[in-house]
């Protein structure tokens, strides 16, 4: 499976009275058997400050790869694709739980996950490895 694009959004306010702008969105787009799709990963916003405490990363952007800022909200789909590989079946999915959160990143490697980042911004893409046991 081929990445070709990571990006993360803070929604906004369609409507007076909507809740968008308590959300982020991360997406991950990436080529599977020939065919391109997207998953879409909506999530609480203060989800992500809750992490930054936990991961090993001083700020937000956690990093900056061929001259551009990967932040946290860039890569939530991509590590929620790479851990739960029942998502290739999925166009989105909505995570309402912190800790499940938390769980796909507990068993990424900090040094793995920046390093497939960092291909991805030089080259356009990069291979998700398969799941780690």
């Amino acid at each position: 499976m081929n990445i070709c694009r990571l990006h993360g959004e803070e929604l906004q306010k369609s409507q007076s009275n909507t809740f968008e702008d308590y959300f982020n969105r991360s997406e991950v787009t990436y080529r599977d058997g020939g065919e391109e799709r997207t998953l879409s990963v909506l999530y609480l916003r203060h989800f992500e400050a809750a992490l930054l405490d936990w991961l090993p990363y001083e700020s937000d952007p956690l990093f900056t790869a061929n001259g551009r800022d990967i932040r946290l909200r860039d890569i939530i789909a991509f590590v929620c694709l790479w851990k739960n590989p029942a998502y290739r079946k999925r166009k989105r999915v909505y995570i309402h739980d912190e800790e499940e959160l938390r769980r796909y990143f507990a068993e990424v490697d900090a040094k793995t996950l920046q390093a497939l980042v960092s291909e991805w911004a030089e080259t356009g893409e990069c291979c998700l490895p398969e799941r780690s046991a």
